[in-house]
């Protein structure tokens, strides 16, 4: 049975276990990954947590990523931008040794999250409630360069997908997702520059804490998007890792608001991406179909840690169930869904 967490408190109790299990429309709990206790030596303990901030953009041309991640024995930094119309992909990435300079905060609604070298700069920047992304790759694709300079707005009462949820005796995992925030600003690359109207162009955050199995394999999906009445739409959708009995991150964001799901299948044929993806729930409240048309592949290897995921970008159609009865068509909404194997 899903629990949905009403009431703040830290996410782990002094002997290293989780204060709460569930899942919340707001960030109530206090991430204190210091009390974390699952080897004997504390000090090997951060090289095994993990942590990430990962922005994204949907605007009606272009994708556009940036990521800042401390995997513990590493960092990851990396930016990419795809073009819908010619499928043109550019991304490029940095691996930092123990992620060093790599600043990330406490909590998903505070601080500042910032890296720079000579090679690029990428700062995430809490201001009045909204979130500011400030990004320089000069040496970006060749040496076109890409900046951007985005605000991601904030409306009072906007939920979010906030779960937490055990993975195994003393592992666990602390997400956020936000869904669905207007973006203004712009983004350059080379000498290209495209100006974002928060009227057309959508933010999201996914922001992930905590302690994984060694080998670790899941499934996520999400759009931000329009629908034809001109209301915003988002979806979150996953599953894979983690005792989901009582938490799920399934759901469906309709303006601003949560519209929980309980369990999704991914059906689809793992390792032929490009053909279409079926997603149905437990409730007979969501029936989509997927239509990928560019799968972006990015392996990391280091060894120790691996790393290949499969972020098929596409387009959803079908129907979903708002909590109220509301039966919603999705016509072509861009989104991506993705396959994910991790050694870390």
């Amino acid at each position: 049975m899903q629990t949905e967490l009403t009431q703040p408190g830290p996410l782990l109790k002094p002997d290293g276990q989780l204060d709460q299990v569930g899942w919340a429309r707001q960030p109530l709990l206090d991430c204190n990954l210091e009390s974390a206790r699952f080897y004997a030596l504390r000090s090997l303990q951060r090289f095994r947590i993990k942590r990430w901030d990962y922005y994204a953009v949907f605007t009606p041309r272009n994708f556009f990523s940036a990521t800042i991640a401390d995997l513990g024995y590493a960092g990851n930094i990396f930016v990419y931008s795809l073009d819908f119309e010619t499928g043109d992909l550019h991304e490029e990435g940095l691996v930092i040794p123990m992620g060093k300079g790599i600043a990330l905060p406490r909590n998903s609604n505070e601080g500042d999250s910032y890296f720079e070298n000579s090679k690029a700069r990428l700062a995430f920047r809490l201001h009045h409630g909204h979130r500011h992304l400030d990004i320089s790759w000069p040496g970006f694709h060749d040496g076109r360069g890409i900046h951007a300079d985005i605000a991601l707005q904030t409306q009072p009462g906007h939920e979010s997908m906030n779960i937490v949820i055990p993975i195994g005796a003393k592992r666990f995992y602390y997400n956020r997702k936000i869904n669905c925030l207007p973006a203004n600003g712009s983004i350059k690359f080379g000498d290209i520059t495209e100006v974002l109207d928060p009227a057309t162009c959508l933010g999201s955050l996914d922001w992930g804490r905590g302690v994984w199995e060694y080998q670790s394999s899941w499934n996520w999906a999400s759009t931000s998007g329009f629908l034809s009445d001109g209301r915003p739409l988002g979806l979150n959708l996953g599953c894979g890792f983690g005792d989901l009995s009582r938490a799920g991150e399934n759901a469906i964001i309709l303006n601003n608001r949560i519209h929980k799901l309980k369990q999704v299948k991914f059906d689809y044929a793992s390792g032929d991406y490009m053909q279409p993806w079926h997603f149905t729930d437990t409730e007979d409240r969501l029936d989509l179909t997927f239509t990928p048309f560019k799968d972006r592949t990015a392996q990391t290897n280091l060894g120790i840690i691996f790393s290949e995921v499969h972020q098929m970008f596409g387009h959803y159609k079908g129907t979903v169930i708002a909590d109220d009865g509301e039966e919603i068509q999705v016509k072509d909404l861009i989104g991506f869904a993705e396959e994910h194997h991790a050694r870390w």
